[in-house]
């Protein structure tokens, strides 16, 4: 019986420590007007069970590791087994020194549709097609996995973006919205494109850049710091030369304008004229946030 309990003890010690996500996923269905229906109390309960309880990968990763996250899924319609929806999902990670969570990825996709049957099993297979719905869920774990390991190291996410470029790849096949170049240039394949395109070879350096060696610097020097993330965002400027007004930059200033203008609006001074400059070029869409950076 002792032994029993020390390979239970094993066992439970070893699963808390190889989850990679803690994420908060909600499904809304008050756009059907049936929004208490129970396939949709069963559907949120089996994808949270699916996305926190999957391993995604064969990295092991501490309860206090593991990235924080959330998934909103919003059913806007349904008939029989097929489902019309959007998911808005969003990731962050600590930084270093701080009780503070920078935002890290943000994506509102609207080109969700899938089909479910009430308890049916939820398996992702890195390899092969096996619904519309793990295939979106595991493209946007993917691109959160490689987005946080991109902010950590250079290039860190790697093998993360490689995944998801090939759920990208054999999704096609289920003929869904989202996984082609025809549909548009704000879709899955736009995003994983994007990112792994030489077009946008600094939005990755910027992303580990701006967090390492600026967000991650400030709890021990904040005027380093703050001058580090400026000269991050200054490299967008070359990417915004290519390509004005690039998805990447939108997406990555729908997570970031909020902290971006904070940061810049207090602690130590830095050249804030410049700083502005190079905000109001790359992300314009935010002006009204960069002129109300005053300091």
């Amino acid at each position: 019986m002792r032994n029993i309990i020390v390979v239970l003890s094993l066992f439970l010690s070893f699963s808390c420590f190889s989850q990679e996500l803690n994420c908060d996923v909600i499904v809304n269905a008050q756009q059907t007007g049936d929004e208490n229906l129970q396939i949709y109390k069963t559907l949120e309960k089996q994808l949270r069970e699916f996305v926190n309880n999957t391993k995604w990968t064969n990295r092991t990763f501490a309860p206090q590791e593991r990235i924080a996250c959330s998934m909103v899924i919003n059913i806007t319609g349904q008939n029989g087994d097929a489902f019309q929806a959007s998911i808005q999902v969003q990731s962050s990670r600590p930084v270093f020194g701080s009780s503070f969570s920078t935002p890290i990825y943000y994506f509102n996709d609207k080109d969700f549709t899938f089909r479910y049957l009430e308890f049916q099993n939820l398996i992702f297979n890195p390899n092969q097609f096996e619904s519309n719905l793990i295939s979106v869920l595991a493209f946007h774990i993917q691109m959160i996995l490689a987005l946080d390991a991109d902010s950590f190291a250079k290039n860190g996410g790697d093998l993360y973006y490689k995944q998801a470029q090939t759920i990208t790849n054999y999704s096609q096949q289920g003929n869904f919205k989202g996984w082609k170049i025809e549909d548009g240039l704000q879709s899955r394949f736009a995003l994983i494109d994007n990112v792994l395109s030489p077009t946008f070879k600094e939005y990755r350096d910027v992303m580990y850049k701006y967090h390492r060696e600026g967000l991650d610097v400030m709890s021990e020097d904040a005027k380093k710091g703050k001058e580090q993330v400026a000269a991050a965002l200054t490299q967008f400027q070359a990417m915004n030369s290519r390509r004005p007004n690039s998805f990447l930059l939108r997406t990555f200033f729908d997570a970031k304008a909020e902290e971006v203008a904070q940061i810049f609006s207090d602690g130590p001074s830095v050249n804030i004229a410049s700083v502005k400059e190079t905000l109001q070029k790359v992300a314009p869409m935010h002006s009204s946030k960069w002129q109300n950076i005053k300091f």
